[in-house]
């Protein structure tokens, strides 16, 4: 019975998951979920499923059914009166997924490659690692399994082994329990900036795009590495770093300096994330608008000379906005025709628009399709 119990809830959450592959464009255009901070669950609303459960038939008289006369309102007592009804509603029901699961479908849909990291990755995280059994321990650790079989050598060398009765009763002396080691594991370790023109051209709406954009962005990096960390900057014509909240939320109503951002990155990788030990992904999200061409000048050179050369990639993503130029985009794509590729070959900037919330699905894809 539990086995098959077992093969329901599978088959229940395939179902579950080729519902939400089939409406992913609409979970990451809407923002359909819910975070539980702490929990890496979303509660994912799925339309058209019901919570398996028993259905009984209703056997109250109606149309066709028990005694009626001529002219009888047709249907239940109460028909074509303003009254309350007594059936149950539409539910929609909610669904709890994991991050990782939300990860695998988004990689799926958009056939992304797992990322290879790159570095040396000399950062180590301590864990224990299960290496044998041992006589005592916690009971927590007791290892049934050897716990019974050291029992029943024990009743069968003594004589007591019933084969008609097999009770098997083992004792303290035969109890085994898990031992472990600490080791020293290498970890891939990433770090990914996020940067946003807080301007006054950018608005609730494009800080919207960018809230559910760096959101997925995030849920697919910590599906490829083990230890993943978050910075953001925000800049006007002046940069600084924030906490995420604040980066979601602030807005200025200044000019716009885009290589502010840049230089406040570069710091920010140069006293705490060394490329040899990082995997290092930024991303820029701006309407385009910067203050001059002298800033555009000195933007790409902080681009060509000290971040493209120390990250795995750089994604600028550029949100449609009334009061922005969108001009910027055309500045990085002329200025690096081949996406600052490595001698590898490998483009390193990768831009995107945005223009509305169905264009998030695509500039994913495009972030992420070369694998790193």
């Amino acid at each position: 019975m539990a086995a098959r119990i077992e093969q329901d809830h599978q088959r229940f959450r395939q179902i579950i998951r080729g519902r939400i592959r089939k409406d992913l464009r609409r979970f990451i255009s809407r923002g359909e979920f819910i975070g539980k901070e702490g929990r890496r669950l979303v509660s994912v609303p799925v339309h058209g499923i019901d919570t398996p459960t028993f259905r009984y038939g209703d056997n109250s008289p109606g149309v066709g059914m028990g005694e009626g006369a001529e002219g009888d309102a047709a249907g239940q007592p109460g028909a074509g009166r303003n009254t309350g009804g007594d059936e149950p509603g539409k539910h929609v029901l909610e669904v709890d997924v994991t991050l990782d699961e939300l990860a695998d479908i988004l990689g799926e849909e958009l056939e992304l490659p797992r990322i290879e990291p790159k570095g040396r990755h000399r950062l180590t995280t301590v864990r224990d690692k299960y290496s044998g059994v041992r006589p005592t321990g916690p009971e927590s650790l007791r290892h049934f399994k050897r716990s019974y079989r050291e029992a029943l050598k024990r009743q069968i060398l003594a004589g007591d082994y019933d084969p008609d009765d097999p009770v098997i009763v083992p004792i303290r002396p035969d109890m085994r329990y898990r031992s472990w080691d600490e080791v020293k594991a290498p970890q891939s370790n990433a770090v990914i900036v996020f940067m946003m023109d807080v301007s006054g051209s950018m608005g609730g709406e494009q800080k919207e795009l960018v809230r559910l954009e760096a959101f997925w962005i995030d849920t697919w990096l910590r599906r490829n590495y083990e230890g993943v960390e978050c910075r953001y900057i925000v800049h006007d014509v002046r940069a600084k770093e924030v906490d995420k909240e604040t980066f979601f939320t602030v807005r200025e109503d200044g000019g716009t300096r885009i290589s502010s951002a840049y230089a406040c990155c570069k710091d920010l990788l140069d006293r705490r994330y060394r490329p040899e030990d990082w995997n290092i992904y930024l991303f820029h999200f701006s309407d385009g608008d910067n203050s001059s061409e002298t800033d555009n000048k000195a933007a790409v050179a902080l681009l060509d000379e000290r971040l493209l050369p120390a990250c795995n990639l750089f994604g600028y993503c550029q949100v449609a906005s009334a009061y922005g130029s969108g001009h910027f985009l055309n500045v990085l794509q002329e200025a690096f025709p081949d996406g600052g590729a490595r001698a590898a070959g490998e483009p390193v900037l990768v831009t995107s628009r945005v223009n509305d919330r169905d264009d998030i699905m695509e500039s994913l894809r495009t972030f992420f399709a070369p694998g790193r």
